[in-house]
């Protein structure tokens, strides 16, 4: 992999360990207001300064990185399991199945930009973290249904899988044991993306106020209580902040999954 790659991977560790121990690393409580607090840049006692209602910025940021890799890691399971299981039904079996699903249904999800049928489908649901979850989980299995089906439409026609076709195996175990190990690699780079693209919809969606709702530490959350001209004057830290780790972690999850992409493709590896 390359250098971008290991950056990636560094900081997705070190971010992981922030949120597993969140409550120890955050220097005060994250619902604390102290109005007498307001708009302070960053000092000893506030490492990050403090938001409009005096409450640490630190900290926030902190226990939001706890929000975004629970729902982002959600998100890819799910859309995964979904997605591969689909994908793979189209492509091994063809016909009317693969006619249905890739002539059809992705089709239709594939007609709306991701992040608006998000927005219509958590404004339908409301807001709330598990709704969000949820509407995500909706639109990411796509992706993952495509890349798989790909896949099992390449895989199916090796060698090895007529051979066991041929010698009586049953179609679950040609897939389970045959071609779905053969056909799951471009499902690594496909997740590492799929998490960076959920961190930053979780993002959107809490900043327009149909996500995670206050005064939970979401960084979209803090994004949107800091986008006022009050606070952008007197502490624009409370803004960036939140955008930075937003912006540091999408790009750590993309040079993953390039790396990965990389490091996974022989002909790449060789060049």
């Amino acid at each position: 992999m390359n250098r971008l790659a290991y950056f990636g991977l560094v900081f997705i560790v070190l971010l992981v360990l922030v949120a597993l121990f969140a409550p120890w690393i955050a220097t005060h409580d994250v619902g604390a207001i102290d109005l007498l607090a307001r708009y302070k840049g960053p000092s000893a006692e506030h490492w990050l300064g403090t938001d409009a209602t005096g409450r640490d910025v630190f900290s926030r940021v902190v226990f939001g990185a706890r929000i975004s890799l629970q729902v982002g890691l959600v998100v890819v399971v799910v859309s995964a399991v979904v997605g591969t299981i689909i994908g793979a039904l189209a492509g091994y079996y063809g016909g009317w199945i693969d006619r249905v699903v890739s002539g059809y249904v992705v089709n239709v999800f594939l007609a709306f930009p991701g992040l608006l049928l998000a927005i219509a489908l958590v404004a339908f649901l409301g807001a709330g973290l598990g709704k969000l979850i949820l509407a995500l989980c909706v639109i990411g299995w796509v992706g993952y249904a495509r890349v798989m089906r790909g896949q099992v439409l390449k895989v199916r026609e090796y060698d090895f899988v007529q051979a066991a076709r041929a010698l009586g195996a049953r179609d679950w175990r040609i897939l389970l044991f045959h071609v779905l190990p053969n056909a799951v690699q471009p499902l690594i780079v496909q997740a590492s993306l799929g998490m960076a693209g959920a961190v930053l919809s979780e993002a959107s969606l809490s900043f327009l106020g149909l996500g995670v709702p206050p005064p939970a530490p979401s960084w979209g959350v803090m994004l949107e209580e800091a986008r006022d001209l009050a606070t952008l004057q007197r502490a624009p830290h409370a803004m960036l902040a939140p955008g930075i780790a937003i912006a540091l972690t999408v790009l750590a999850f993309n040079f993953l999954g390039d790396g990965l992409r990389e490091y996974l493709d022989p002909r790449q590896r060789k060049r």
